[in-house]
């Protein structure tokens, strides 16, 4: 309270150790978590990639060719087979675009998958150079059907909007996007519909069996849900490490900076106080526990902080909505509090043995 702005900045210092904590993980986990839902949204019960493919869906170009489909949809239990090409935009973010076929008396037709597309407005596929938009991706670029975007040097009229949740923000005819790849004939991945969930492990299984493509991946739904975790992911994991060992270190200078300022300015207090019979843990616990209130502090605010960022984020950026992640808020606080204590445990044990004598005599 006698030093009331440098309490605030350090309140102020740990709330951001906080905020970047949980602004980052909960961008990063809002991308992974999108990700799997979307992927799940298709419908498809087996996903079945060229040898050496990521789980990760997100696959640059078409790699095989298209024919693949009819092997797969001899498989037994298979009830259709829809091949996609994938690509993915770096221009401004990273964005995956989906090539598919929506002709209706195809035998890859994507709506096949499970719901078919959700039209908010406009609809399918009308000429080569059509695409379709989820209404997220519409949302935040103010699009409606009748504009234009470029993709691949190559002008693309909206001619639906639908719901969001289906596997990619924007589609493109599959057609298209393999003659702008050079990969006429080729697909970047498949996805399978079984007759019954049950019997996707059968699938995988036959689909290994099918002479030549043994080394193919096959996956079901279930093992792809269950590998969309943020150690599965390469680096994410160290990086969450490098961000918040970053957090904690500012946490901790700041908290170490302010209390052994504190601690030089009250030193004849101390001495007072040790003379008045003043054990050193009361010190020592009196130190702790200013340093322990000015963490509190910081988490309260920034937690308030993060969930007005968050706020912000989600109503500029619709596709980035923030993930709220309690487990990740908890660690956060944690890692403060006990931030905030070992940066006070040297200045504490410092003024727990001054001599009262000295301290009384300090000017």
């Amino acid at each position: 309270m006698h030093r009331p702005l440098r309490t605030l900045i350090s309140v102020i210092a740990i709330a951001m150790e906080v905020t970047l904590i949980l602004l980052i993980v909960g961008m990063c986990l809002s991308m992974l978590n999108d990700n799997a839902e979307r992927q799940k949204g298709i419908g498809f019960d087996v996903m079945v990639s060229p040898p050496g493919s990521s789980f990760f869906t997100g696959i640059t170009g078409a790699p095989v060719s298209i024919k693949v489909a009819d092997k797969i949809r001899a498989v037994p239990h298979v009830v259709a087979v829809a091949p996609i090409v994938m690509h993915i935009i770096t221009t401004k973010n990273l964005e995956v675009i989906d090539g598919i076929d929506l002709d209706p008396n195809s035998t890859n037709n994507f709506d096949k998958m499970g719901r078919p597309f959700q039209y908010i407005s406009g609809g399918g596929f009308t000429g080569p150079y059509d695409m379709i938009v989820d209404d997220l991706f519409a949302e935040q670029h103010s699009a409606k059907v009748g504009d234009h975007f470029t993709v691949l040097q190559q002008d693309f009229r909206i001619c639906g909007i639908v719901e969001h949740g289906k596997g990619a923000r924007r589609y493109l005819p599959i057609a298209t996007l393999q003659d702008l790849l050079g990969s006429e004939g080729k697909a970047s991945m498949f996805y399978v519909k079984a007759d019954s969930p049950e019997n996707a492990e059968a699938i995988v299984q036959a689909v290994k069996q099918i002479p030549g493509m043994d080394q193919y991946v096959a996956r079901s739904l279930a093992e792809y849900a269950s590998l969309m975790t943020v150690n599965n992911i390469p680096f994410l994991a160290t990086f969450f490490d490098i961000v918040i060992g970053i957090a904690v270190v500012i946490g901790f200078i700041v908290i170490f900076q302010s209390m052994y300022t504190a601690v030089m300015e009250r030193t004849r207090e101390i001495g007072i106080l040790k003379s008045l019979g003043a054990t050193r843990w009361y010190i020592l616990n009196v130190v702790l526990r200013e340093a322990f209130l000015l963490a509190v502090g910081g988490v309260l605010l920034g937690i308030v902080i993060t969930g007005l960022g968050a706020t912000i984020i989600n109503h500029r950026y619709p596709l980035h909505k923030m993930v709220w992640d309690n487990h990740w808020a908890i660690r956060a606080a944690i890692l403060a509090i006990l931030g905030a204590l070992l940066g006070a445990l040297y200045p504490a044990l410092r003024a727990a043995q001054k001599d009262p004598i000295e301290a009384l005599a300090y000017e």
